[in-house]
């Protein structure tokens, strides 16, 4: 799932509950920004405490299967984002990074590390 769809569904079943904005926001702990910002797809992360409220509260069902392998992905993409913005301001810097992520991905892969 992508967090703007998860975001416009957890708006979608705020309001049909019959919550305000700043009502629920208070009720599961965050600001009513940060929640504001969920909703719309600007925040892109969600702690787990706070996704385990939200399915607490508007019985939202998560599986937490694909919810894992999604927020994989994202993370995944996020990261080149990030990277290619980087590249642009800061060559030096992103490549320094790359190379870094690179030799710790081989190493896992490739080396002997057995780490759960």
């Amino acid at each position: 799932m992508k967090m703007g769809n998860f975001g416009q569904q957890l708006r979608q079943i705020r309001q049909q509950k019959g919550f305000g904005l700043n009502e629920f926001a208070k009720e599961i702990g965050v600001s009513p920004a940060y929640l504001s910002n969920l909703e719309t797809g600007k925040t892109q992360t969600i702690q787990l405490e706070i996704l385990s409220k939200l399915q607490q509260e508007l019985n939202m069902i998560i599986n937490n299967d694909v919810s894992e392998n999604d927020h994989t992905v994202w993370r995944t993409e996020r990261i080149g984002e990030l990277l290619m913005n980087l590249q642009r301001t800061n060559p030096t810097a992103a490549n320094y990074l790359m190379t870094m992520v690179e030799q710790g991905v081989e190493l896992f892969t490739v080396g002997s590390w057995d780490i759960h």
